[in-house]
């Protein structure tokens, strides 16, 4: 089986969902009419995803069953704090032939077992908002019964939103911190910037355009040279200079090591999350860096 003959449930309709919607149709790599969508409630949004995407909606409760019955892949987007739940209504309708896919910050592998009460095939995965875009970062790792052919049909699927990489379960919560929410911290920087650009007299529309191509560009020469970061930066930074300037009154308020901060905390954070549904659900919970 490939993922263009693979039948796709997306249980949850949120954001994240439609931009692996988005991805699976826009690039063509999983037929519409393989694709099921469902939600508690919003009726509204089903709709649009259906108009939009063309894929298969419903809001009868019969329905759902079905829906998850014959998939072969079970997409989970729902919230932390409906994760318990949803998964438990989802534990006498899936099969062990199936792959779960779990977009869900924090829900450990260990606790998603626990939930079902089996050892289903799963994928744990961590994307991002730029997802919507085709231009997301996606964390992805996998339950030891995970099939090769699953490995590849999920692989393909976030491949459809952006870039993949796959890594061990106990990096996931760092990935979160880095890429998972790592846009707020470039979008929160940007803030600044058109707020400096303005304070020195420009138009707000000036500084927004000027901030959002610097980003764009310096993103860009990045991922086009393959140099380091901070090769770059020294390449522009020149002694007595403008830059360097400005670079020392960043070091002065501790700019890096914020950041350096922010990211270990996002991570600290994600698994705490993951710890409070694994004590909602009656799990133990495991340090996932003592498992093999």
């Amino acid at each position: 089986m490939n993922l263009s003959d693979a039948k796709i449930t997306f249980v949850g309709a949120g954001s994240m969902a439609e931009a692996i919607i988005r991805g699976l149709t826009g690039k063509h790599v999983a037929r519409p009419d393989n694709i099921f969508v469902f939600n508690r409630q919003d009726a509204a949004k089903l709709d649009s995803i259906k108009s939009t995407y063309g894929v298969q909606i419903t809001a009868e409760p019969a329905a759902k069953d079905e829906f998850v019955r014959q998939a072969d892949v079970v997409v989970v987007a729902f919230k932390p704090k409906d994760a318990v739940e949803g998964l438990r209504g989802l534990r006498e309708l899936l099969h062990p032939g199936q792959l779960l896919v779990s977009v869900i910050a924090g829900l450990s592998v260990d606790t998603i077992e626990h939930i079902l009460a089996t050892k289903q095939p799963i994928a744990r995965t961590m994307p991002n908002t730029s997802s919507t875009i085709g231009l997301g970062a996606t964390g992805l790792s996998f339950s030891t019964t995970v099939t090769e052919t699953q490995r590849a049909i999920a692989r393909e699927m976030f491949e459809a939103t952006g870039l993949v990489s796959v890594v061990e379960e106990s990096q996931l919560d760092i990935v979160t911190g880095v890429s998972g929410s790592g846009p707020a911290y470039i979008y929160y920087m940007m803030e600044a910037m058109i707020q400096g650009g303005m304070k020195g007299g420009l138009s707000e529309e000036a500084a927004r355009q000027l901030t959002v191509q610097t980003v764009l560009g310096a993103a860009n020469m990045v991922l086009h040279t393959g140099e380091n970061p901070a090769d770059l930066r020294r390449k522009v930074t020149s002694p007595n200079g403008t830059t360097q300037a400005a670079i020392e009154t960043l070091d002065r308020n501790h700019f890096s090591e914020g950041v350096v901060q922010a990211v270990l905390r996002c991570a600290e954070r994600a698994k705490e999350i993951g710890e409070g549904i694994s004590e909602s659900a009656g799990a133990s919970v495991i340090p996932q860096t003592a498992k093999k």
